[in-house]
């Protein structure tokens, strides 16, 4: 039999060959280095048989799928060590995930296992790992794993086994075994525990069945592992500097925000927060009336014509707040319900069409951009809600262009440009940034040449600009394709900032026209587009990738000056007079505190600039800048600070510091 690697090289192998076998005739380094082979695309244990004529590679500890692999193995051991230590428990499910691993447990009555149970779990896993116990794959039919599940009392597996019989009418399941546990899993894994390097457990949480709130709430815990215990080490200070760095500490340390009971979901701003959130609001009009982009205002509330006209109220609308005119107290009466019949808008998009409608356009007219910082609400699940990151309530940078087809191009490059030099007033430096072109979906609206014209644009816009993109095959939105902007932080985590989407429907669905220069009606082509996303996941990111270190001229406040005593009160704000009138926010600390104290307590709080005001700083109306972290100016005239930081905060430039740490 015959296997192509990689390369195109051609391994002539005996009938019957496995993975290993093909490993051993590369070479015998490679053979021990194996993991797992990849056949045809696809990833199979190392002792299967070879299909004659494949394509395969080997998978070892350098491959890009092996942290999944040992990952996979690692939850295997976890299940097996909780067996051990908690007979009578049942197994749910155990799937690699990103960074990690988790795997859910309905404990026995009255077991209740917490992250204080780690130590005593981990060491009974490390047993498994210094084992080396392989892993074992076998193929039995559904009524044997049925029998066997059944006699183990693991309902779980169970249902598992019942559901691929009615959903993929299968005759056959496959099993694992390592040491003395067994599994319900489709693999692969690796050949034993033993490449385990280094794991540790995380965390525990709630998890309901199926994910369905009506079934069995089980216990599932979390955990991670890597091949070398340097690498699950640096992991572990990622994620503690990744705690120090949440925002929703540093929110509450800072003084921005607060969310409450009474209104989950939704953020209280302070006037420190409202403050960055406004001027955030202010560069995006700043920067969209000199490109062009006219700014609009629409309702909340909507009828439900609009939705089921834009396709929301049919495919979106459990993500939606509804309400009702009816007469509620009234139905009350005649015990009838009323019928939501209004939605809380959750996007911008069929309100802007609603308005462009209203207006008859010329050829001459386009593109019309209009942008919203509009309010939007969302009814996200109670558990998915997280800080400023997902939220009930949010604002959005949000703008639909509306363009003639042989725009698009010209369009989308704009925007593109236009992103980038929104992400430079942050200090984001360029080789933080992928892009992702999102290409036609199997369930895609509109003919083969609109979406070969759309998908083309798209690519030239990325490539005229010299950006690296990778390409998502199908992947795209139902009426168009798109791409992405995703940031790699300080912390190296990928989030997603701006999107611009290319849209043929919508102006169908909602008749938008236009008159040509030929003076009949065409249809204008729709691009969504948002650079920051909503303000609230922005200043949340913001606030993690700097550590709350915001860019000076986003800062709450600029200054802030200290008082020696008492008697350099009115000299202090006199100071602050000046440099506010050049364009500062000033604070003055004029507590009866000690000056050391004041430098801590400031220092604490990350403001990025303070000075002491005492006697000869009042005389002389000189100040002696001292920026975050402890680097310290030359004294200098106030006049000469407060025209050279209020150019800085006009023009949005960075302090050196935070230029050298960008």
């Amino acid at each position: 039999m015959q296997a192509t690697l990689p390369d195109g090289k051609v391994l002539e192998l005996p009938d019957g060959a496995t993975g290993t076998d093909a490993a051993l005739a590369i070479g015998p380094g490679l053979a021990r280095a194996a993991l797992a082979v990849v056949v045809d695309g696809e990833e199979r244990d190392l002792d299967r048989p070879l299909p004659d004529g494949a394509r395969i590679g080997i998978v070892t500890d350098r491959s890009d799928e092996a942290l999944e692999l040992i990952r996979h193995d690692t939850a295997h051991v976890l299940a097996a060590a909780i067996l051990e230590l908690y007979p009578g428990t049942k197994i749910a499910i155990g799937p690699p995930i990103e960074h990690g691993f988790y795997y859910d447990f309905e404990f026995p009555e009255g077991v209740v296992v917490n992250e204080g149970d780690f130590a005593a779990i981990e060491a009974k896993m490390a047993e498994h790992v210094a084992a080396d116990e392989r892993f074992t794959r076998e193929v039995v039919t559904v009524d044997q794993a049925l029998e066997r599940f059944r006699a183990e009392d693991q309902p779980y597996k169970v249902e598992l086994i019942e559901d691929l019989v009615k959903n993929q009418q299968v005759e056959t399941v496959t099993l694992y075994t390592n040491g003395p546990f067994t599994d319900l899993c489709r693999g692969p894994h690796g050949p034993g525990t033993k490449r385990i390097g280094a794991f540790k457990l995380q965390s525990v949480a709630g998890a309901y069945w199926r994910g369905d709130s009506d079934r069995q709430q089980l216990v599932r815990i979390y955990g991670t592992a890597f091949f070398k215990k340097k690498d699950l080490t640096a992991h572990l200070e990622r994620l503690e500097l990744a705690r120090q760095r949440d925002h929703r500490k540093l929110g509450k340390e800072l003084g921005l925000y607060h969310f409450s009971e009474a209104a989950p979901g939704s953020a209280f701003w302070t006037p420190r927060g409202t403050r960055v959130f406004n001027d955030l609001v202010g560069l995006s009009r700043e920067m969209g009336d000199d490109r062009g982009y006219t700014e609009v205002k629409t309702p909340q509330l909507y009828d439900a014509s609009l939705w089921r006209t834009s396709g929301h109220w049919d495919k979106y609308r459990d993500d939606m707040f509804l309400t009702s005119t009816g007469d509620a107290a009234t139905a009350a009466e005649e015990g009838r319900a009323v019928e939501p019949n209004m939605g809380f808008k959750p996007m911008n998009c069929p309100g802007h069409y609603e308005l462009y409608r209203q207006t008859r356009w010329s050829w001459r007219d386009m593109p019309v951009r209009f942008s919203e910082p509009g309010l939007l609400h969302r009814n996200e699940l109670s558990g998915a809600l997280h800080g400023l990151m997902r939220v009930r309530q949010f604002c959005q940078d949000d703008a639909h262009l509306f363009v003639m087809e042989e725009q698009v191009q010209d369009e989308v490059t704009g925007c593109l440009a236009f992103a980038k030099d929104t992400y430079d007033l942050f200090g984001f430096a360029a080789e933080d940034f992928t892009y992702e072109l999102s290409t036609r979906p199997d369930n895609r609206l509109g003919s083969d040449e609109m979406w070969d014209k759309a998908e083309g644009d798209l690519r030239r816009a990325l490539e005229a600009n010299d950006l690296p993109y990778v390409v998502h095959e199908g992947d795209g939105a139902f009426y168009g394709p798109k791409i992405d902007i995703q940031f790699r932080d300080s912390l190296g985590r990928s989030w997603q900032l701006g999107t611009v989407q290319v849209d043929y429907l919508a102006p169908e669905r909602f008749d938008l026209t236009y008159t040509g220069a030929d003076n009949s009606e065409h249809r204008p082509v729709v691009l969504h587009r948002a650079l920051l996303g909503s303000y609230e996941r922005f200043i949340g990111i913001l606030l993690e990738h700097t550590g709350g270190e915001l860019p000076f001229w986003l800062q709450p406040a600029h200054l802030t000056l200290l008082t020696v005593a008492e008697r350099h009160a009115d000299a202090a704000h006199d100071l602050a007079r000046e440099l506010k009138a050049a364009g500062l926010r000033v604070v003055v600390d004029d507590r009866g505190e000690t000056v050391g104290r004041k430098i801590r307590e400031t220092e604490i709080a990350k403001q990025p600039l303070m000075a002491v005001v005492g006697d000869r700083e009042a005389d002389e109306r000189t100040l002696t800048l001292r920026h975050h972290g402890g680097h310290e100016e030359e004294a200098a005239p106030v006049a000469e600070i407060a025209a050279r930081l209020g150019t800085a905060i006009r023009e949005r430039a960075l302090l050196d510091r935070q230029t050298e740490q960008a």
